[in-house]
């Protein structure tokens, strides 16, 4: 399954829309301006919100959660003690489950791993669109909701700690 996200370039609320492979709308990423934290959520092409990204307030790095119908999924965080700048930790719900993150965030060249086994690559090879990247979940048994949000996570974590949010 490969998705399309078209980069925000400007705007107030930080809304972008995610296509498939066929130029069908399928997730419109709709962030919360004017809140205390970075919030973000991911809809359906109807509207109907299907996860939640938020910034958790207090923590010694900077983390998000993903969370879905008020239940955590996931948190985000760099990854410590990786002599990787752009490495990022996914640390799921059932606190056993651990995906790896790591690549050139920024750059939109990164894998998402668990356990060594590839689940998505997001990339703008694919592309000659400007300002747009590719999400392809390999996994047909992934959650492409849940992998979307992981990538969100660490572009945005990545960016803030570079200065560009």
């Amino acid at each position: 399954m490969r998705f399309l996200v078209r980069d925000r370039i400007l705007g107030i609320g930080d809304d972008y829309w995610i296509e498939d492979d066929h130029g069908n709308k399928v997730y419109l990423v709709d962030g919360k301006a004017m809140r205390l934290r970075d919030t973000f959520e991911l809809k359906d092409a109807q509207g109907r919100v299907l996860i939640d990204i938020r910034q958790k307030m207090f923590a010694l790095r900077d983390t998000m959660v993903i969370e879905r119908g008020g239940e955590t999924l996931a948190t985000v965080r760099r990854k410590r003690l990786s002599l990787l700048r752009n490495h990022f930790r996914v640390e799921l719900a059932d606190g056993s489950t651990e995906l790896d993150v790591s690549g050139r965030i920024v750059d939109r060249e990164f894998a998402v791993e668990y356990d060594g086994e590839l689940l998505a690559v997001v990339s703008r090879r694919w592309l000659h669109v400007r300002e747009t990247y590719g999400v392809d979940v390999v996994r047909e048994d992934a959650d492409p909701a849940l992998l979307i949000a992981v990538a969100v996570c660490v572009i945005h974590l990545a960016e803030k700690e570079r200065g560009d949010d």
